[in-house]
């Protein structure tokens, strides 16, 4: 890449393929100022890695697997963290899925490549614009034809997202377990342990369009399981995973979403926000609160700024 050397030099405007993508984020996705300038600057640093190899973007039809390995390389050898490195191919990979739908290319030149591995135990988020993007269909997403399937599969993962579920819990439920004229829903979590978790106000929304037409999908009136498949009966994790997964290629999202991941951005973003550990552990009905640390993203430096902003005596000096 052209420029290393921590010094940002003065960068040429991105090419108009970029350009006409980002401003579907902004305009089409809703995507924040924040996300769609790191987007803007994983654009633009490929642009230069490309330039080095007399490609460019403005012409992306010519971009070749071996030019997006040749910059993966680069980050590599900048030591940059493979956190960083995902998102950066999360948004080469939605530039060209935007591509492709736009038919100005037809095929993909990441198509080989796989996101560094991180580690297996710390579980994924999705970002809040992610998260969204998931949860609001837009109109070309199977999930905005306001079929029954759309209407029980938004709820699902509005309730995932807004109350932190794991899957199995959700699947679990009856119909007598929610309460959503006080927004409370019953939980039968981990070794027979109930729960009341709290509803959104968006998840009490979605949750009540399903209820009044989840008749639909009920041969038997009697049947107890709130959410149902196509032929009646409970729906099990296999077909939930299915639909997060679906919801989330409806969304444009350039990569995989599973139930699991939004219960750990319903964590994540909480925390963000500065709620605290215990509470999160609460809502997340966690026995350990070191189960709950698992599902942080909190760095030391940021630990270290929280406790200097603070702690009363976390620099003495300012006293």
């Amino acid at each position: 890449m052209s420029s290393t050397n921590g010094k940002a030099e003065a960068r040429k405007p991105l090419p108009e393929p970029a350009v006409a993508y980002l401003d579907h984020l902004r305009v089409e996705k809703g995507y924040s100022p924040a996300t769609l300038a790191a987007y803007a600057e994983d654009l633009a640093q490929f642009e230069e890695s490309l330039a080095d190899r007399g490609l460019t973007l403005a012409a992306p039809e010519t971009v070749t697997l071996e030019a997006a390995r040749g910059f993966l390389a680069e980050l590599h050898r900048r030591r940059v963290a493979k956190s960083s490195m995902g998102r950066k191919l999360s948004a080469l990979r939605g530039l060209f899925t935007f591509l492709r739908r736009k038919k100005r290319v037809t095929g993909d030149p990441l198509a080989g490549l796989k996101n560094p591995k991180t580690d297996k135990r710390q579980p994924k988020a999705l970002n809040v614009d992610e998260a969204v993007a998931l949860v609001t269909p837009g109109p070309e997403s199977p999930a905005g034809d306001g079929s029954r399937e759309a209407c029980r599969d938004l709820a699902l993962a509005e309730l995932l997202y807004g109350s932190g579920l794991r899957v199995s819990e959700a699947m679990t439920l009856d119909l007598d377990d929610l309460d959503l004229s006080q927004g409370i829903v019953r939980v039968m979590g981990k070794g027979g342990k109930e729960r009341l978790a709290p509803l959104s106000d968006a998840a009490r929304v979605r949750l009540g369009e399903y209820v009044r037409r989840r008749a639909e999908f009920v041969p038997e009136p009697r049947e107890p399981a709130f959410f149902l498949g196509a032929r009646g009966g409970r729906l099990d994790r296999r077909q939930a995973a299915r639909i997060i997964d679906a919801l989330a290629r409806g969304a444009g999202l350039a990569r995989h979403a599973h139930p699991h991941m939004l219960r750990h951005s319903f964590a994540t973003h909480l925390l963000e926000s500065g709620a605290d550990m215990r509470s999160v552990q609460e809502l997340l009905g966690h026995a350990r609160l070191s189960t709950t640390q698992r599902y942080t993203h909190l760095d030391l430096a940021r630990l270290m700024q929280v406790y200097d902003q603070a702690h009363p005596r976390s620099d003495e000096s300012k006293s």
